[in-house]
């Protein structure tokens, strides 16, 4: 593969969101267009770095590492929690999930109610009140460029499909287990996972690199041209 770093003029600031966990999608309509036409361009330089760049075709990019752990972060649970419960929310309302969550919104006068509603789950998250789950659920969704915070408004984008996979997956399973058991047996809620178990279907959403961003691009530039000398 021949690289033109020449070529790659959004190279820093893809490479910088990437990197801390930011899934790229069509709201970031510069560093999305680059990657979108350079992407083999864009997936082997990053391969040289050790990092997976994936492009989902629902439109977003997100980095794997090539040596992925099975350890599943707080992080992680808490927002494929957060989506279990919105999922069912949305769907006792009477509104489709699918529709909310796949460009979609929700208003932050909603939250109280959601709270109040689902608090033995937010117990689990370790989410007590609304300043709570707005720090460590709905900052963390924007932060990782699942939703975008419109003055109070959340409107999530084509990454919380990552999570609504999941959705659908235990859905499945669960969907499953009721048909095998007597109707009259209550099918448990979501439970978070201890961080040293694995879990296939839950996301594994990585916390930055002890290393800089800045020495990990210098390094994937550096090896790049020494291949090209």
């Amino acid at each position: 593969m021949n690289i033109d770093l020449k070529e790659m003029t959004q190279l820093a600031p893809i490479f910088r969101e990437l990197f801390k966990g930011y899934h790229l999608s069509r709201s970031e309509p510069e560093p999305y267009a680059q990657l979108s036409n350079l992407q083999d361009q864009y997936r082997a330089l990053f391969k040289a770095l050790g990092f997976e760049l994936v492009c989902d075709p629902r439109g977003f990019y997100y980095f794997v590492p090539e040596q992925m752990g099975a350890q599943v972060n707080k992080t992680a649970q808490r927002l494929a929690l957060f989506t279990f419960i919105l999922v069912e929310h949305l769907a006792d309302q009477g509104r489709d999930p699918l529709a909310v969550l796949d460009g979609g919104s929700l208003g932050r006068d909603e939250l109280p109610a959601l709270l109040d509603k689902y608090r033995d789950l937010f117990l689990q998250a370790e989410v007590t009140t609304q300043d709570e789950l707005e720090e460590k659920v709905i900052r963390r969704l924007t932060q990782l460029g699942f939703a975008e915070d419109s003055n109070g408004v959340y409107r999530f984008l084509p990454p919380m499909h990552r999570f609504l996979d999941v959705c659908l997956s235990v859905q499945q399973d669960r969907d499953l287990a009721a048909s095998l058991h007597s109707s009259d047996l209550p099918l448990p809620a979501p439970e978070l996972i201890a961080e040293d178990e694995s879990e296939d279907d839950i996301i594994l959403i990585d916390e930055p690199a002890e290393q800089s961003e800045e020495d990990a691009l210098a390094r994937a530039i550096a090896e790049e041209k020494e291949l090209e000398a």
